[in-house]
């Protein structure tokens, strides 16, 4: 599985929001610029030259990855629940489909919160809540079902983002705006498929049989080819100010 991949195959999904908060948090004008859980950098390789643009990341290998596609950023690896950073460092300080894999993510926006300069902005790009997750036809709730099971077995909150604006406020974030990503609804393309399915052979090769996995993926296919595949999970965004 290539995750830089799949990470920027995540990012595409949220380009426009991310222009859009960008745009009103002042994003051309700012000096230093954080991004907590980088990984890769599918995100910190699309944002402008100007700001001083720094990436953190528990993972090792994933901060030397993100020295090739955003060789710009200051990288440094750390934990999100004691960013290593003085207090009031950064204008902005984001993240991206990371909180639901923090044991304590209001610590960790509380982290994020401290090292905002005062009225600098936190922003939680995109937390989905597979528990509210759709799936067609019926054939196919149960790929929905194993998928969730799979992200806790791997420590994540598969609930998390319906609960993102209660955790900014218990923060003490003042809240600017939050609610659900508009995707376009847009086919996925081939490509878009095959990464999806690898990420969930990746996630269930070891629970669920090769011959499901192939008589699920069957399925899908043919659904997706006869126009009757729905597959959404709530994604809910946060941004506000220190």
């Amino acid at each position: 599985m290539n995750w830089h991949t799949r990470y920027a195959q995540q990012a595409n999904w949220t380009r426009a929001l991310r222009s859009y908060i960008f745009e009103r948090t002042d994003l051309q004008n700012a000096q230093r610029v954080l991004e907590v859980g980088c990984g890769t950098g599918a995100t910190l390789s699309t944002l402008p030259e100007g700001p001083q643009i720094h990436g953190l990341d528990i993972d090792h290998s994933a901060l030397v990855e993100c020295g090739r596609h955003a060789a710009a950023a200051w990288r440094v690896q750390g934990n999100a629940l004691d960013l290593p950073s003085p207090d009031r460092t950064f204008d902005i300080v984001y993240s991206h489909f990371l909180l639901l894999w923090i044991g304590d993510p209001l610590r960790a926006l509380q982290e994020m919160k401290r090292v905002a300069r005062s009225g600098g902005y936190i922003i939680a790009f995109a937390e989905p809540d597979y528990l509210q997750r759709v799936d067609m036809p019926e054939e196919l709730i149960p790929l929905g079902k194993w998928q969730t099971d799979a992200l806790r077995r791997q420590g994540a909150d598969p609930g998390l983002g319906a609960r993102l604006a209660e955790l900014f406020f218990e923060a003490g974030i003042e809240i600017r705006e939050t609610g659900t990503i508009q995707n376009t609804d847009h086919e996925p393309s081939l490509e878009e498929w095959e990464i999806e399915w690898e990420v969930i052979e990746s996630d269930l090769h070891e629970h669920i049989s090769k011959q499901e996995l192939r008589r699920m993926k069957a399925l899908d296919q043919q659904a997706r080819q006869q126009g009757r595949r729905i597959l959404y999970v709530p994604t809910y965004f946060a941004w506000g100010q220190a």
